[in-house]
């Protein structure tokens, strides 16, 4: 009876840890499943269908379980290692209840965050949310400023709150006295073999094969994803993508029209075009002396109406755009600003894993600044928000550009500004300082100019546009049309406006969600040249690339020699079909002849057909043609910054 007795206290002692753990999982799994069912109703029925529910609901229990093994380790371990002392009842009950609330409000919180991204970005946590960890000035500043958020925290804080209340009988009845040496054995054995088990049969890669990409990122874990992306923010694409002898890569691109020759030989051959007076592109009267690049942060060409757009936000836009040249059919290469700035100023595919702008030794590249520097050129980058995020001024200034942002901008000139930046007419105010400047000492010039405006929170100075600040996307979109409109007015009165053809483009579109996992019709970006003196109006409705408009620069200055250098070709020199580099962080599409071939981690290629009308896309098998085409180009890009062959001569 003694003995009996004994291990009675014990028996009853596990089972209450174990009814405390399972009212944790049940807890879990009941705010992760609310969580998918909430955004899939958020996304809609139109691409999230009834036929996709069965699947993302089970693959995530999958998930959420996966996930829940690492979460449980912390308890397990605790357990293990004090789960031998005495607790008295009375303050260990409120110790329980305490712990409860804490994880309950914990993982409501992740919940909340999964919505906002997702709001955002119509997607699970992914590198994105893994970037933005380095920048929580930022990221807490956009927040706050686009939601009440304390509102929010104490709508968690109260629900987790409640849980615990509705829950406090069973709590009441959780592990009350000490446990015995076997039930902690049985704790550290689980804690060893549940995140063991979890690693070995549980990988991001199952949430996809469904063909809906809102089905699969569904059926995966926020927090599990994450992780994953942690992991994953590196990707050397010799051990995870598909490739060829590089021999035979070099053949491919040379076949294609990509030379890529040592870039001291090319700098050596990089001249006026003084043998040729009359531009060699059939859209400009004569050669400009200086060039001024904007990047517009997510601009879709759907927003504008000369790209079709019905809601009036983009009158001044569409005007330069019907007296200069607009190109019809430009895709980004990625999703986010940083993909945009390494296309437009390296000329390069991108890259899986980091852009290049953030990656280390990325300084002293032959980019767009340091081989015109070169010629004689006085290179900046302009930037209306604080260009440490990102990596942007210690990119663009290893890289030959002087680099102003908000920092350096007269505190008198900043009359409107977020937690991005100032508005972008601040901007431009600014930037047409720093012309005047590059311009007193007869110097030809190029300027990159970042925008900032048209990103949440979305405020900007009142009385500009007809829509009140904050005005959502709409707002943003419009704003930054005036702000740009108004550079141009003012940028007429100066003496080198004459001289000067602006370009207008986007970093990347506003969203980039889809069916698919990269929708082409979400890469398709504006791109505008505008100089009334010196471009003729038109339109150029080839498909072009992003990373086509660097060797363009140069022969829009009326430079030659440079083609043999950049991945790129120049608008008016390309021939055979047009080709584009679409990607997101891991998934790298090349798009020709109407079909989307995609590299995939662990070596995986996949092939799409691509309706010209409505740019939807259907599973097809490989052509291996194009494949070989993709791994050609990205295989030798990445290898070419891996192996510092994109560096500047003498570094």
């Amino acid at each position: 009876m003694q003995g009996s007795s004994r291990r009675f206290p014990a028996q009853l002692a596990e089972r209450g840890l174990l009814l405390f753990i399972a009212l944790l999982v049940l807890v879990a799994l009941g705010i992760f499943t609310t969580t998918r069912i909430v955004l899939a109703l958020y996304t809609g029925m139109d691409s999230v269908p009834l036929s996709g529910w069965p699947r993302f609901l089970a693959v995530g229990l999958w998930f959420d379980v996966a996930a829940l093994c690492y979460l449980l380790v912390p308890f397990l371990l605790y357990e293990a290692a004090f789960g031998n002392r005495w607790r008295p009842a009375g303050w260990q009950r409120w110790v329980r209840y305490g712990v409860f609330w804490f994880v309950t409000a914990a993982l409501l919180f992740n919940a909340l965050a999964e919505l906002l991204f997702w709001i955002e970005f119509e997607t699970r946590f992914n590198f994105i949310a893994v970037d933005y960890l380095v920048y929580t000035r930022e990221v807490i500043g956009n927040i706050s400023e686009s939601y009440p958020v304390m509102l929010l925290l104490l709508a968690v804080a109260v629900l987790a709150a409640l849980l615990t209340w509705v829950l406090r009988g069973p709590l009441a009845r959780a592990f009350g006295v000490r446990l015995a040496r076997g039930a902690r054995r049985h704790m550290l054995l689980a804690a060893i073999l549940l995140p063991l088990a979890s690693g070995l049969f549980v990988n991001v890669d199952q949430m996809y094969g469904h063909g809906n990409n809102y089905v699969e990122e569904l059926s995966g874990n926020g927090l599990f994803t994450f992780a994953s992306a942690f992991r994953r923010n590196e990707l050397d694409y010799e051990r995870w993508y598909a490739t060829i002898p590089q021999e035979r890569a070099d053949r491919i691109l040379r076949s294609l029209g990509v030379e890529r020759e040592p870039l001291s030989k090319v700098l050596a051959k990089v001249r006026y075009n003084d043998e040729h007076p009359e531009p060699a592109l059939p859209f400009l009267y004569r050669y400009p002396r200086h060039l001024v690049l904007i990047t517009v942060e997510s601009l879709s060409a759907e927003y504008l109406g000369v790209y079709g757009s019905t809601q009036g936000l983009t009158p001044r836009l569409d005007d330069l755009a019907r007296h200069g040249v607009q190109f019809d059919h430009v895709l980004a290469t990625g999703t986010r600003t940083v993909r945009g700035l390494e296309a437009l100023s390296l000329g390069t595919p991108p890259v899986p894993g980091q852009a290049i702008v953030r990656r280390p030794s990325n300084e002293h590249l032959a980019t767009v600044g340091e081989m015109l520097e070169h010629m004689g050129f006085a290179t900046s980058f302009v930037y209306g928000g604080y260009g440490y995020f990102d990596n942007m001024n210690a990119y663009f200034a290893g890289n030959d550009y002087l680099t102003v942002d908000r920092t350096d901008f007269p505190k008198e000139s900043v009359t409107f500004e977020n937690v991005w930046g100032v508005a972008d007419e601040v901007l431009f105010n600014n930037a047409l300082a720093q012309l005047d400047q590059a311009g007193k000492n007869d110097k030809r010039f190029f300027m990159h100019i970042m925008t900032t405006s048209n990103h949440r929170p979305y405020t900007y100075p009142d009385g500009r546009i007809d829509i009140p600040s904050p005005g959502g996307r709409e707002g943003g979109v419009k704003y930054t049309d005036f702000a740009i409109g108004q550079f141009i007015e003012q940028a007429r009165r100066h003496p080198w406006f004459d001289d000067t053809v602006f370009v207008i483009i986007a970093d990347h579109c506003a969203s980039v969600s889809g069916k698919t996992e990269l929708p082409v019709a979400k890469y398709h970006i504006p791109l505008i040249l505008y100089g009334p003196k010196i471009v003729k109006p038109g339109h150029f409705s080839r498909m072009v690339s992003q990373l086509d408009v660097p060797p363009t620069l140069f022969d829009i200055l009326g430079l030659e020699g440079d083609d043999e250098y950049f991945f790129g070709t120049a608008v008016h020199e390309q021939g055979g079909e047009p080709r584009a580099f679409i990607s997101n962080y891991q998934s790298l599409g090349y798009y020709k002849q109407d079909i989307l071939t995609v590299l995939k981690p662990k070596r995986k290629v996949e092939s799409f057909k691509i309706d010209p009308k409505t740019l939807e896309a259907t599973p097809m098998p490989v052509n291996e043609t194009l494949r070989d085409e993709a791994i050609a180009y990205y295989q030798t890009a990445s290898a070419a910054f891996k192996y510092r062959k994109l560096m500047a001569p003498g570094y």
